[in-house]
C-alpha cells in the first residue's frame, strides 16, 4: 500500500519533520493541530473556546484537502493544558460534529507547542 503526504495552504504548515496527515488506503492519520492562524503562522489570541474553534477550522482544511469532511472522522484526539476546561471545548466541538460522533479521548498535558492551550488530532476513514 502507498502512502500520499496531504497538505494544505488552509491550515498552518508543520513546525517540525512531520506531514499534516498522510493518507493510507481509505484511512488517513492527522498529525496535532494547534491554534496557529494558517495565514502568519502565529497563535490564535483568546481562550480556549476560540483556540478550538481555530484548531478544528485547522483540521477541517486538512480534511478536505485529504477529500473528505470532519463526517468523516472515526477517531479525534483532544489535547487541554487544563482539564476544567473539558466543558468549553465539549460546547465547541458540538459545532464542529454532529451524531454519530467520533471515538474520543480527552487528556490533560502538562504544556503543548507555542504555548498553545488545546491540540487536536485525528483518524479518517474516507467512505465512513
Amino acid at each position: 500500500m502507498t502512502k500520499q503526504i496531504i497538505h494544505t495552504d488552509h491550515a498552518p504548515a508543520a513546525i517540525g519533520p512531520y506531514s499534516q496527515a498522510v493518507r493510507a488506503g481509505d484511512t488517513v492519520y492527522f498529525s496535532g493541530q494547534i491554534p496557529l492562524d494558517p495565514a502568519t503562522g502565529n497563535l490564535v489570541e483568546g481562550d480556549i473556546t476560540a483556540q478550538a474553534r481555530r484548531s478544528f477550522d485547522n483540521l477541517k482544511a486538512v480534511a478536505e484537502a485529504a477529500g473528505g469532511s470532519l463526517g468523516d472522522m472515526v477517531r479525534l484526539g483532544l489535547y487541554l493544558t487544563d482539564l476544567s476546561q473539558f466543558a468549553a471545548v465539549n460546547a465547541v466541538m458540538q459545532e464542529y460534529f454532529s451524531a454519530p460522533f467520533p471515538a474520543r479521548s480527552t487528556i490533560e498535558v502538562s504544556g503543548l507547542p507555542k504555548g498553545a492551550l488545546f491540540e487536536v488530532d485525528a483518524v479518517m476513514v474516507l467512505g465512513a
